[in-house]
């Protein structure tokens, strides 16, 4: 069996991100079978038709995109949606040709947010994934709160019922990837 390619994706730039912490944990705690990869969003410029030429994080993103076999987004929440540097970044892959980077793939999402974690945002990160033919995983859902006492003072993930979520999500995510493909 083949090892599967993860792209981890954070909607958050901030570098003490706890959204960015729960990929991170996902990387470093990967079941074997699984490799993760995380993308930096923090120079992909906001998407712009009239760009003749895309800018080299784009190009790094897009790459990052068509050899990862599924994906994880970390999806905070910003005024009841999705941030928009995730959003953007859904954006650029989109308008590959065929929606190459996209089309397709499994993909799992998580999030730590306020009292609710991030349950609108990641509901309606759902809706964009149905048009770019993303295949959303159902179960197991993570919705963090990233204020309680889940992320030590440097901003790791401590929680062990979210490690343990986040790496049956990841297991889970590996099987839904192989039953599609």
């Amino acid at each position: 069996m083949k090892t599967l390619k993860v792209l981890g994706i954070c909607g958050s730039l901030r570098r003490a991100s706890r959204n960015l912490a729960l990929l991170r944990y996902a990387q470093a705690n990967a079941p074997a079978g699984i490799s993760v990869e995380l993308a930096d969003l923090s120079e992909v410029p906001f998407y712009n038709m009239d760009l003749t030429e895309k800018p080299a994080a784009v190009q790094t993103l897009l790459t990052q995109l068509a050899v990862a076999d599924a994906l994880i987004f970390a999806c905070p929440e910003y005024n009841y949606s999705i941030a928009p540097a995730l959003k953007n970044a859904l954006d650029w892959a989109s308008r590959e040709p065929d929606n190459a980077c996209l089309a397709g793939k499994a993909v799992a999402l998580m999030g730590a947010g306020g009292g609710m974690g991030t349950s609108r945002a990641q509901y309606h990160l759902r809706q964009v994934c149905v048009f770019l033919d993303l295949h959303v995983l159902n179960k197991p859902e993570i919705f963090a709160n990233a204020f309680s006492g889940s992320f030590d003072a440097e901003g790791r993930l401590i929680d062990t019922k979210l490690q343990e979520m986040i790496v049956a999500q990841l297991a889970a995510l590996h099987a839904y990837a192989e039953k599609i493909s």
